[in-house]
């Protein structure tokens, strides 16, 4: 066998591994949490602006009541098995290909893999305080200030393991005229600020997290890119963290796809979100990383045109933002929304995996 076979199904292998863990592992997992109750005791009935959100309410109000968050856990829990799991065999000393399975290395996976567990588990307090959080924190969990500052604290690790312990210090841009294949724009310390950017960015995608199996759809779809890029760049361990987070995706969606068992909850979307970041980076891929992850970058431009618009002209664009709830308020069933926000997120991620891989 040679070591490209071995690697191609290392990865598959993975993919599929983890999709039958989160699968057995979810039943129970869903049933602790209708047992604690792990729900909001109702629908969003404010904008991040603090006005009356009434259209998504009235859309929600029946919908998300009695159905519990924190579905994330099953995505980084059966990572975090996983990776421990192929560890412990690692050390054997009678297989070799036991060694060879284990994706954890110091140079490709040991930060996205720790950016998701330490992100995921922000996530699940955040989701703990909006569910049984006393006084300020009761529905609303962190104020959108002390969200941001946790965010932007990872993205400032982040930034600075990168550029003094990797000694990163430029991006790629692709289909730059008389370069075809690209260039390597060298940008300095400013790497670090860019990290922190790019971070908080991929986080305010999370608002695509609205409608049942919208947002494991479209990260499904942005990690499998990711997969694909890393393993032409022969970063093999980093692709299969990639696949391992994507087959959890799939077995999310199981349970997630409507009537959705559970929600992903901020311990999804702040660990996936973070990662996808930092995997990015790892792969060089962050002039891509708006057209692979476009949806989110539409999901979110439309909260900034609402709100520009608002404030200087008074007047709304979309009957509600995000966008999916434009549609949904149109009378677009949430499945109709799903299948074929689905369909352009994999359009585009195709898009860019060819653009990066040129």
């Amino acid at each position: 066998m040679t070591l490209f076979n071995f690697n191609l199904i290392k990865i598959f292998s993975l993919f599929a591994f983890a999709a039958i863990l989160a699968m057995i592992l979810a039943p129970s997992m869903i049933n602790f949490l209708y047992k604690i109750k792990f729900w909001k005791k109702e629908a969003r009935k404010k904008t991040i602006t603090g006005e009356d959100a009434s259209v998504v309410y009235a859309l929600h109000k029946d919908r998300e009541v009695a159905v519990p968050r924190g579905g994330g856990l099953i995505i980084w829990i059966s990572v975090l098995v996983i990776a421990l799991f192929l560890l412990l065999l690692s050390f054997g000393d009678k297989y070799w290909w036991l060694k060879r399975i284990n994706f954890l290395s110091r140079s490709e996976t040991w930060l996205p893999f720790f950016t998701l567990i330490a992100a995921s588990l922000v996530g699940l307090l955040d989701d703990f305080l909006q569910v049984f959080g006393r006084g300020r924190y009761v529905g609303g969990g962190m104020t959108f200030t002390r969200r941001l500052i946790i965010v932007a604290l990872i993205g400032l690790i982040g930034g600075w393991w990168f550029y003094f312990k990797l000694n990163w210090d430029s991006i790629h841009i692709p289909l730059i005229l008389n370069f075809p294949g690209g260039i390597d724009l060298s940008i300095g310390f400013w790497y670090i600020p860019l990290f922190v950017i790019v971070m908080l960015a991929s986080w305010a995608g999370g608002v695509i997290d609205g409608l049942d199996g919208l947002a494991g759809g479209i990260f499904a779809t942005i990690f499998s890119a990711f997969t694909v890029i890393a393993f032409a760049q022969d970063k093999i361990e980093l692709a299969s963290l990639c696949a391992v987070i994507s087959g959890t995706l799939f077995a999310f969606l199981w349970f997630n796809i409507p009537p959705a068992r559970f929600y992903m909850g901020e311990t999804g979307i702040l660990g996936l979100t973070s990662t996808m970041a930092v995997v990015a980076f790892l792969t060089d891929s962050i002039a891509v990383l708006p057209i692979i992850g476009g949806l989110l970058v539409i999901e979110v431009g439309s909260i900034i045109i609402q709100l520009a618009s608002k404030k200087f002209f008074r007047k709304k664009i979309f009957l509600a933002t995000p966008i999916h709830h434009h549609f949904e308020a149109k009378g677009w069933t949430p499945h109709e929304i799903t299948m074929r926000f689905w369909l352009v997120g994999v359009v585009l991620a195709i898009i860019g995996v060819a653009i990066r891989l040129l």
